[in-house]
């Protein structure tokens, strides 16, 4: 289990550091896929709103940077959550040809909260 969460951790955070690292260094890897009429309607208003993209980014950075040091990486977890989530139902509403790979994000952050969760007790309680 513990390797398990160790492989699993390093691998979330892999997905979010290559996300965000070049949206910060302006690097643009390949073009831009092609995108429906849906799809451009939302990245326009994300866009448009000049602080959503740069902090959605920079949860990415840090949440990512926290994954990778084990013992942050509870708060790591918990703070990519919700755009974890975000990700998962835009693309299962706008774009859902890559809903398996964002699917695959969605579980990796589930199984850590469950690998975590002693971490999160406290939280809950009185």
């Amino acid at each position: 289990m513990k390797i398990a969460t160790i492989v699993i951790r390093v691998l979330l955070a892999g997905m979010y550091l290559f996300a965000s690292i070049p949206y910060f260094l302006k690097i643009i890897p390949g073009e831009m896929p092609a995108m429906t009429a849906d799809q451009t309607t939302f990245m326009t208003g994300i866009t448009a709103s000049v602080y959503l993209m740069p902090l959605i980014k920079g949860t990415e950075l840090i949440s990512g940077i926290l994954l990778l040091i084990g013992r942050t990486a509870p708060l790591g977890a918990l703070l990519i959550f919700p755009v974890t989530l975000n990700i998962f139902l835009y693309h299962a509403f706008l774009g859902p040809k890559e809903l398996p790979m964002v699917a695959v994000m969605l579980i990796f952050n589930v199984f850590l909260f469950f690998a975590y969760k002693q971490k999160y007790l406290p939280i809950i309680s009185k």
